[in-house]
């Protein structure tokens, strides 16, 4: 392929990583804040970005949602809804006191983290906290029992650890949901490890704030790839790419950009996927915001004679993707 005086090796074959892309934490919680913008009049809020990627806070903003990173700045009584990563229990005490329905959309694998801090901390445990500092999900958990967890971040922090006198108390280990111990993400670092070594470069498709994205640019290096790139969307690949790329997707990168990607990488050999395991994984609607879209149908199906719900739209929840949602908004 010629252009001007340079000649490029075009790429030949693309390693599609799977699973990559929206965990079911980020399916529920994009899902959810569809739901609110469809029931309510604008502005919806919402407390921190639903998701780390910047499209997707995108797509919200132009559906008349506003983003906050503190819940004061909520006028009583709107609609607002806490966001994937989880959010300290004063905060969303605050939230539920201004009067306004709030919708939780915290991942439940968060809560669960929530929760062993909780009674472990109740139990006299020192809790070390593997996370990264400021992290909403960090902020968040550690919020949880302030006066029981250490926030690890790095192996300095383990030595530090020598100075306090941890001798006669037990200790817990529990780590930030998008770092190695969430077990979807360790199923997506196999798929870029049997890709990465196989691959002349890996593009790692996500926002740099983004824990998840940040780290599986650490597992492709590691995996020994001599390219490795991180990017936001399709206009950022280079031109210069060539022979066998392999693509992958944080947890909150939506699928749409992966194709917008795959069609600028253009490979003569096509597509490959590779595939780890299959991921199923689905969490309903938040609690709260199932009470009130049934409560909803059951109005809806009043007006229309229908002695009950007109449909159940919590059940066809399920049957909708997230990257849907987003395709829709967009259109």
């Amino acid at each position: 392929m010629e252009a001007g005086n340079l000649w490029f090796v075009p790429v030949e074959r693309v390693l599609l990583a799977e699973p990559r892309g929206f965990c079911a934490g980020v399916e529920k919680a994009i899902k959810a804040l569809d739901w609110m913008v469809r029931v309510f009049e604008p502005p919806v809020y919402c407390y921190h970005e639903i998701v780390h990627n910047a499209h997707v806070v995108d797509h919200f903003c132009d559906e008349g949602v506003v983003f906050v990173d503190d819940v004061g700045r909520v006028p009583v009584g709107a609609p607002l809804m806490l966001s994937a990563h989880g959010t300290a229990p004063a905060v969303v005490a605050e939230a539920r006191a201004a009067g306004g329905v709030v919708v939780d959309a915290v991942c439940p694998l968060v809560t669960k983290v929530h929760h062993e801090l909780k009674v472990r901390s109740a139990k006299g445990y020192t809790v070390l906290y593997v996370g990264h500092a400021g992290h909403e999900e960090a902020v968040g958990t550690m919020a949880v029992a302030p006066d029981s967890v250490v926030l690890i971040e790095t192996e300095d922090d383990l030595d530090a650890l020598a100075e306090r006198d941890l001798a006669d108390a037990p200790v817990a280990l529990l780590a930030q949901t998008t770092l190695s111990h969430d077990e979807w993400k360790g199923l997506m670092e196999a798929a870029l490890k049997a890709i990465a070594g196989k691959a002349d470069a890996v593009l790692v498709i996500g926002s740099a704030n983004s824990s998840n994205t940040v780290a599986l640019e650490k597992v492709a290096r590691a995996s020994g790839c001599p390219l490795v790139l991180r990017v936001n969307e399709a206009a950022e690949v280079p031109s210069d790419l060539a022979g066998t790329v392999g693509v992958t997707a944080g947890a909150s990168a939506p699928e749409t950009l992966v194709e917008e990607v795959i069609a600028r990488l253009a490979p003569t050999e096509g597509t490959t996927t590779v595939l780890v395991t299959e991921e199923d994984e689905y969490f309903p609607p938040p609690p709260e915001l199932r009470e009130l879209l049934r409560a909803l149908a059951t109005a809806v199906g009043l007006l229309a004679g229908v002695p009950g719900p007109a449909g159940d739209p919590v059940a066809e929840d399920r049957k909708v993707s997230a990257a849907a949602v987003l395709a829709a908004v967009a259109g």
